[in-house]
């Protein structure tokens, strides 16, 4: 089993932002993806809030998300998405270890 290092966040707009904030947040996840130590990246709609985008993130190790972090555009997506925001949200990070159940 490997570890890997998650990272779950969320994100509400408001209802005259909400396109733009799914069209910069496809385009962050969509360039990161491409980041060396990125195993995955998503971001979803919540189901019951419409206007809730969820993140879903996993990285190989720390070192490659605090590279992430660093990354210019990373810190430019976050600042917009601030911009777009109903509320701030959240970031939550862990080191998890996959498990056969």
């Amino acid at each position: 089993m490997s570890d890997v290092v998650l990272v779950t966040g969320s994100v509400t707009a408001r209802k005259d932002t909400i396109v733009e904030m799914t069209r910069v947040a496809l385009e962050h996840v969509r360039r990161s993806r491409t980041e060396p130590g990125c195993l995955s990246h998503e971001v979803a709609i919540d189901a019951e809030n419409p206007l809730r985008l969820v993140f879903a993130e996993r990285w190989s190790d720390a070192a490659a998300l605090k590279t992430h972090f660093a990354v210019p555009e990373s810190r430019a997506f976050w600042r917009r998405l601030q911009e777009l925001a109903a509320d701030g949200g959240g970031m939550a990070v862990y080191e998890a270890t996959k498990i056969r159940v």
